[in-house]
């Protein structure tokens, strides 16, 4: 009987995302392919280390642990031959991680196996696989190098930035090519007229749905939108969300401000953002998956 993951959130996750394996990667890189496999097989019953997403993906498993009602699946979609990723599948076991289903798609990118198997959310260390997805509609960010520890909260903390991530990038690219006054005076006039989806509003509305099912006082998931965005601009993403029926948790309008101490602030167990800078900023504090969307419609 074919398993249905149909009612599921679905999150496909890379191997260099999940652990740390910046030390056999640099071998694959100078050394070739052929090293980099008999290292793997050599040492694939040592544990590896924590990977940046690792405490997302530990809590996104602790809901699918003591949440059946959540429905929650984790898939690796890994670069890996099937012979080397049984040291993945080794990790994953010394780690106690609740993963049971994977793709090891041998050196070709993986993303293929996102759109088949329906993920709402693919996390790569590889930008070009996260372009690929980005390009065939699946939310997507690549995982940039940090140092921050977990957050102790069991609690699934999800921070989002709005343009290009949530909602299409319509409105940056009128900053992007107008100015600053050209683009507050396009969103006040549109105030009342919800933006066009983003790459990230599936993903948004999957959490939604799990939240919907919970107790909100006691809700396992809360979202924060961290936006550069401002007043008057502000009501145009109110207006979006309340038409989507859509719940966010946070709002946060910095209007420039630096968005990493206010991440922290959150306490997010990951940040997604199309912007470089505002990325480097949130990496500091709190794991980061750059969005690179608006080079991708560009493109």
């Amino acid at each position: 009987m074919a398993v249905d993951l149909a009612g599921k959130l679905r999150v496909g996750i890379s191997s260099r995302a999940l652990f740390e394996l910046g030390e056999s990667h640099a071998l694959f890189e100078t050394r070739g392919v052929e090293e980099y496999s008999n290292y793997q097989i050599a040492h694939e019953n040592e544990p590896l280390g924590e990977g940046v997403a690792f405490g997302l993906v530990k809590k996104l498993l602790a809901l699918k642990n003591q949440h059946e009602e959540a429905s929650v699946e984790v898939i690796l979609l890994s670069r890996n031959s099937a012979d080397t990723g049984l040291r993945i599948f080794n990790a994953i076991e010394q780690h106690g991680l609740n993963i049971t289903r994977a793709v090891f798609s041998r050196g070709e990118t993986p993303w293929k196996y996102a759109e088949a198997l329906g993920v709402h959310l693919f996390l790569s260390a590889d930008a070009g696989d996260v372009r690929l997805a980005l390009e065939a509609g699946i939310a997507a960010a690549t995982i940039l190098p940090s140092t921050v520890g977990d957050n102790p909260s069991p609690q699934l903390r999800i921070a989002f930035d709005g343009d290009a991530v949530v909602f299409s990038d319509e409105a940056e690219l009128i900053y992007k090519t107008r100015g600053l006054e050209a683009f507050i005076e396009h969103e006040r006039s549109k105030a009342n007229t919800p933006l066009a989806s983003g790459p990230f509003r599936p993903f948004l509305e999957a959490l939604h749905r799990i939240q919907r099912d919970s107790n909100p006082q006691d809700s396992p998931i809360r979202t924060a939108l961290v936006t550069a965005r401002n007043a008057p601009t502000h009501k145009r993403v109110i207006h979006t969300l309340r038409a989507w029926g859509v719940r966010i948790d946070e709002a946060v309008f910095l209007g420039g401000v630096e968005k990493g101490p206010v991440l922290k602030a959150f306490g997010a167990d990951i940040f997604f953002d199309d912007q470089t800078t505002h990325c480097d900023s949130a990496r500091q504090h709190v794991a980061t998956g750059h969005v690179p969307i608006t080079s991708v419609q560009r493109a």
